[in-house]
């Protein structure tokens, strides 16, 4: 079954919300119709309403049966909730005057819906940076028990169902340690599981299995040992070079005996130079789709686009972040 077809069939009826905090983007609106439209789940925009309904009328949508919510115009009540939510929530870091001003943007005040459990997740980014979608979810949502720091991956797909496998981490960690590489190796292992990829989890390294003698390979090696710790129900192997995890003749060579070597479906990069590089590689030269970032390790899920990302970026994104919700 096609990835998204999957992913619909376990959002559907769920009646799952997501909140677009860039809701006067026409992007999102168009891709907010459509999702409501196609009774996928329940798009909620966040943004002055009449900036909302000029946007989508200057671009031809109908949004009568979308959800707004206009923090010019939120009940007080329901306002003053969040602020003392948000004071308690970063334990001294934030006056109540402070919390009011920090909460006018926009990405804060969604975080905060997510947080309260108003709606279910989040997607942005496709105006603001990635900080400025992340940064409000490390803040307020927090990692989950026994993940130091959330990291992102991309579903690497090609053809309908012919592959499909997963990269990570592609966008936010520029040089984990070990351990942290480990807990990234862990949930995209979990990740792949969501998105029908059976997980063998390779961490990739210029060397397979001490062929090379560096603190850059030591690293690896240290990780892929603590990751067989923290998962030890999970097919994780390392250090492996890119070819001895993909393909099954190199893996016979230099990692015999492996379950993951020549067989990977999980792919995790030491760093982030790397990362960026191989998924982009993969993309433009392989023809592979790469879907995401999908933020990994948050207690609840939020989202980051890019700023160049169109309609149909956005309603995918919006599908896998509904998915993400029922881990």
């Amino acid at each position: 079954m096609d990835l998204f077809e999957s992913l619909k069939n376990k959002i559907n009826g769920k009646n799952i919300k997501i909140v677009f905090p860039e809701g006067q983007e026409p992007r999102i609106i168009g891709a907010a119709v459509r999702l409501k439209a196609d009774q996928i789940l329940e798009p909620v925009l966040l943004g002055q309403q009449a900036e909302i309904e000029k946007a989508a009328k200057d671009n031809g949508f109908h949004i009568e049966n979308l959800t707004v919510i206009d923090p010019t115009t939120y009940p007080q009540a329901e306002f003053d909730e969040m602020v003392a939510a948000f004071v308690e929530r970063r334990k001294g870091k934030a006056s109540e005057e402070q919390a009011r001003e920090i909460l006018q943007d926009p990405n804060y005040f969604g975080t905060m819906l997510v947080y309260m459990k108003q709606v279910d997740g989040m997607v942005s980014g496709i105006v603001h940076s990635t900080g400025e979608t992340v940064r409000p979810a490390l803040q307020i949502i927090k990692t989950k028990p026994g993940v130091s720091r959330t990291s992102g991956a991309f579903i690497m797909q090609r053809g309908r169902e012919e592959e499909r496998y997963l990269f990570s981490d592609c966008a936010i960690n520029i040089n984990p340690n070990a351990q942290e590489l480990a807990e990234i190796a862990v949930q995209s292992g979990k990740t792949a599981e969501l998105f029908d990829i059976d997980p063998k989890v390779a961490l990739l390294s210029f060397s397979t299995k001490g062929s090379a003698k560096s603190p850059e390979v030591q690293k690896v090696a240290e990780a892929t040992k603590i990751a067989q710790e923290l998962a030890p129900e999970m097919e994780i192997d390392g250090e492996l070079q890119f070819d001895a995890s993909y393909v099954p003749s190199v893996a016979a060579q230099k990692a015999p005996g492996s379950t993951v070597a020549g067989h990977a479906t999980v792919f995790v990069f030491p760093e982030l130079q790397s990362g960026n590089i191989g998924y982009k590689i993969a993309q433009r030269f392989g023809g592979f789709e790469a879907i995401g970032p999908i933020l990994q390790g948050l207690n609840q899920p939020v989202s980051d686009l890019s700023r160049g990302a169109n309609e149909e970026d956005v309603y995918k994104l919006a599908i896998i972040t509904a998915a993400q919700s029922l881990l």
